[in-house]
């Protein structure tokens, strides 16, 4: 996502100071005029400045003249994903985001972003990478790259594309590296902040840790795994089934190559001919409501596959999204080296 301040501009600023700004930004040109606490007031475009020129305005009136008041918005965390949908599908490309105080702290564009999910994104990333040495004796695998950047950048970047921007990294072995390469964000006009696990806390323990989510919804996934997922889809699975927890999946099929029988107390009772059987497997992206939280224990060694298992002891709702796109866990040298070759074929 761009820098949003390009798309401010202060009210009672001059007509001539708009076009300024508007002639040094891309494609779908607006800015959105705010206060000196950068509050929403209104939206200006090209065309609001010529109709006002034709009404008598000159390039040192006010743009309070032309403005258009009441533009649209999305509030930050709302969890009201049909309307992002809707401005996007109605052709209003650059949205503003507010906050609480109606204050602007982003704008998102449409041709740059497929979405703006209410989601925490949390990428665990402290794994030591054994089955890959000696490429991860001096490097984290987080950072290993395949194609042209770091595995766990793809990850970052796929989120990023559906308007995630409040991640969390938790590390361990060379997290220094992994802080460092990443930094707070900003360079990718986002906000990342680190857990860093004294003791190993399993596949989802560290999210125990982390008291400042800024969403309802709470999206954790493995940093070694390259998939073109559409997040957007999996969030509103996940909603329309009203789960507390979706696991992605990925599914397997087994074929048999000789008839399979179905017997009862030794009587043959049917038979299948060749059959195909379909399992699913965990593919470790999990989307959870916020409250699930509380299942996990604190500083605690404690798997993704655990807290499944608890919530379906407490009879809440887990559900499987089963995944027929991309998805590679990069475990191995064999994954690591298919990896470099699919990357040049497979739309990320």
């Amino acid at each position: 996502m761009e820098n949003y301040k390009l798309h401010l501009i202060v009210f009672g600023s001059s007509i001539k100071q708009a076009l300024l700004v508007l002639n040094e930004l891309p494609q779908d040109a607006i800015l959105f005029v705010v206060d000196f606490d950068d509050k929403l007031i209104g939206a200006l475009t090209d065309g609001d400045i010529r109709r006002g020129l034709l009404k008598g305005c000159t390039i040192d009136s006010l743009i309070d003249e032309v403005i258009q008041e009441n533009p649209r918005y999305i509030t930050k965390g709302e969890n009201n994903l049909h309307k992002i949908i809707e401005y996007r599908e109605g052709n209003f490309r650059i949205v503003p985001i507010v906050d609480e105080n109606h204050k602007v702290i982003n704008v998102i564009n449409f041709r740059r972003v497929k979405s703006y999910l209410p989601i925490d994104a949390v990428i665990m990333a402290g794994g030591r990478g054994q089955r890959l040495q000696p490429f991860t004796d001096t490097m984290p695998k987080p950072l290993l790259k395949v194609g042209d950047k770091a595995i766990m950048e793809h990850n970052v970047d796929r989120l990023t594309l559906f308007g995630i921007d409040d991640f969390w990294v938790s590390v361990k072995y060379l997290g220094e590296q992994i802080e460092n390469h990443f930094g707070n964000g900003k360079g990718k006009n986002i906000k990342i902040e680190y857990v860093w696990e004294n003791e190993p806390l399993g596949t989802i323990g560290a999210v125990s840790q982390i008291n400042n989510f800024e969403h309802d919804y709470i999206l954790v996934t493995n940093s070694d795994l390259l998939t073109n997922i559409d997040y957007e889809q999996f969030f509103l699975e996940f909603i329309n089934q009203d789960a507390d927890l979706a696991v992605l999946t990925i599914p397997y099929q087994v074929n048999i190559p000789y008839a399979v029988l179905e017997t009862n107390k030794g009587e043959v009772k049917s038979f299948k001919e060749k059959p195909t059987y379909t399992y699913y497997s965990n593919g470790g992206i999990y989307l959870m409501k916020k409250e699930m939280l509380k299942y996990i224990p604190k500083n605690t060694f404690f798997n993704a596959t655990d807290l499944m298992e608890e919530l379906i002891k407490n009879e809440l709702k887990v559900i499987s999204y089963p995944f027929l796109g991309y998805w590679l866990d990069v475990g191995k040298h064999e994954d690591f080296e298919k990896a470099q070759l699919d990357i040049k074929h497979i739309k990320f």
